[in-house]
């Protein structure tokens, strides 16, 4: 079994229903060389891109009409189990973030975002997953 050992090599969709947020943690993993395959402005799009797109991992904001980030996650670790969830948000009190990881988030990153940060946990899951997703 291989680690991962590009970036490129990792699927990654980012769910956000700021446009602005979205395009911003877009660019940050461009400009680091990930893959992102997919977007979605809320959580329920988010569904279908996951199913079409069958990304590594899903980096999504908490607070989005309709599901929240925290019910992403849940949703995700329940009808994937190969799927790991980046959660990012402004909230970041400890009962916030322990919500997050008890959903089956693998990280959780407080908004502003830090591109070493975002960078550091995504290479952080890339080392913990068994073999080489291409």
């Amino acid at each position: 079994m291989t680690e991962i050992s590009t970036h490129n090599a990792l699927k990654i969709v980012v769910v956000d229903d700021s446009d602005f947020s979205r395009g911003l943690i877009i660019k940050m993993l461009k400009d680091a060389n990930f893959n992102v395959v997919g977007e979605a402005p809320s959580a329920g799009a988010a569904l279908s891109v996951i199913k079409e797109k069958k990304p590594h991992v899903v980096i999504t904001d908490i607070v989005m009409p309709e599901i929240s980030g925290i019910e992403l996650a849940e949703k995700i670790n329940q009808d994937f189990d190969d799927i790991y969830v980046i959660v990012i948000s402004s909230l970041s009190q400890e009962h916030v973030v322990l919500e997050a990881i008890g959903a089956g988030a693998a990280d959780f990153i407080a908004k502003p975002i830090n591109q070493q940060q975002l960078i550091d946990s995504l290479v952080k899951i890339m080392s913990s997953m068994k073999k080489d997703p291409m």
